[in-house]
């Protein structure tokens, strides 16, 4: 670790130490059973996956990672885009699943040429980046090379972290939605997803540095960004001299008090990983609180594949710039907040009481069998070779709007695996 990192963090280290909470026991884990008829979705879906993604890789360049599909082109990133890192850990998960070869040397060769983005500081996505895919490897074969690329992402994310706000910086300076407003240190929800790369470093290295930024974050998200009902704003601007919040508003909600579904669904992930890691009831309270807001929400149609907001269009909840609801009807779905929280829930019914694991449980299976059905799962050779239809990225900008999304395909096979691990 440079000298000037190591300062740095030093500091960060010092100002926490103090107020960490001591952990408190965890709650007797729920055994979960897979149902049968899900097991034998889930294992035909992975199956259909494998193939579809055997088409994905042959419609790729070396330098390409695949995005979307969108008026018919395949789109793709560069390895720095934000979402480099889930093709190759949706790779990895279905290498694990069928020993697929070509899988396999797909994903290496992916991950060689990501490998040099472990110093990486120009945003929160590391965890996206890195943990998706290095962390998948490092899991299945356990390279040493793999794990210190890892403990390297950590320290560049945690270059992001800013002990006087407490939180790690999100975005750099960025224009609000209504251009009225400069964020300076925006923090957005996602960002609780990035945690588990903190958590893996400070395990990785028995640094708990890593560990208390990622705990200092996920308090201070758990304050000023999820609401009294469990709902969560996507971002906050914080002051970064006083750590004052300075406004909360949405960039890719409808609006800046309503319920953006993929953000709900981070806020359900994140918060469940951190209890996990922790095991502080404070964070399972705020991820059962969001799920059961998730869950119960009233315009969550009956496959429990949401809108892209839950409060579309609804009286009082009034976009801040100009955007017609009406522009797009019906609502967009997004099928990746459905994946991600799939994925979420079959995690959280293990750390509840029977009653409500059993809940989750269901509530899973009911969204793994809407998204494995022909009305969100691609035939193979088609939606470009993406697996799942029908997601949504910035509905307010009109980009990727009702879009095959790779990170939907992500959460979904890792949805897929949970489950087909229950048997286990």
């Amino acid at each position: 670790m440079k000298n000037g990192l190591k300062n740095v963090l030093l500091g960060s280290y010092l100002i926490l130490s103090g107020v960490m909470p001591a952990p408190v026991n965890a709650q007797k884990l729920h055994r979960l059973k897979p149902r049968p008829e899900v097991q034998a979705i889930v294992s035909e879906s992975l199956q259909a996956s494998v193939r579809q993604y055997n088409y994905l890789k042959q419609q790729l360049k070396p330098d390409q990672w695949p995005r979307t599909f969108e008026k018919g082109m395949l789109q793709t990133v560069t390895p720095a885009a934000w979402t480099s890192g889930f093709y190759p850990g949706g790779l990895l998960y279905l290498y694990e699943f069928s020993q697929d070869q070509g899988l396999l040397n797909e994903a290496k060769a992916k991950l060689e040429k990501m490998e040099p983005l472990k110093t990486m500081t120009a945003h929160h996505d590391l965890g996206f980046m890195m943990y998706c895919s290095y962390g998948n490897a490092y899991r299945l074969f356990g390279a040493p090379e793999d794990k210190a690329v890892l403990v390297r992402s950590a320290q560049s994310l945690a270059r992001r972290f800013d002990p006087r706000v407490g939180c790690i910086q999100s975005w750099d300076q960025v224009k609000s939605l209504d251009g009225k407003r400069i964020l300076k240190f925006p923090v957005i929800i996602d960002n609780m997803m990035n945690l588990e790369l903190l958590f893996f470093a400070s395990k990785a290295t028995g640094e708990p540095l890593y560990k208390d930024i990622a705990i200092k974050h996920a308090e201070m998200t758990m304050k000023n960004q999820v609401r009294p009902d469990f709902s969560c704003y996507h971002v906050v601007d914080y002051d970064v001299e006083t750590g004052a919040v300075k406004s909360r508003e949405t960039q890719q909600g409808f609006s800046d008090n309503s319920a953006w579904s993929r953000g709900q669904a981070w806020g359900i992930y994140g918060f469940t990983m951190v209890y996990r890691e922790t095991k502080d009831l404070r964070f399972l309270q705020t991820a059962t609180g969001m799920a059961d807001f998730f869950l119960n929400h009233p315009n969550l149609p009956k496959d429990k594949v949401p809108y892209w907001d839950f409060n579309v269009g609804q009286a009082g909840f009034d976009p801040p710039w100009n955007f017609d609801p009406l522009k797009y009807q019906p609502v967009p779905r997004d099928a990746s907040a459905a994946a991600i929280t799939a994925s979420a829930l079959l995690e959280l019914a293990g750390y509840v009481d029977r009653k409500t694991g059993e809940r989750y449980q269901h509530a899973a299976e009911i969204m793994l069998q809407s998204l494995s059905s022909p009305a969100y799962r691609a035939a193979t050779g088609e939606n470009g070779g993406f697996i799942l239809k029908h997601a949504s990225g910035g509905v307010p900008g009109n980009i990727e709007v009702d879009v095959p999304l790779i990170y939907a395909d992500y959460y979904y096979l890792e949805a897929l695996m949970r489950y087909r691990a229950l048997k286990k």
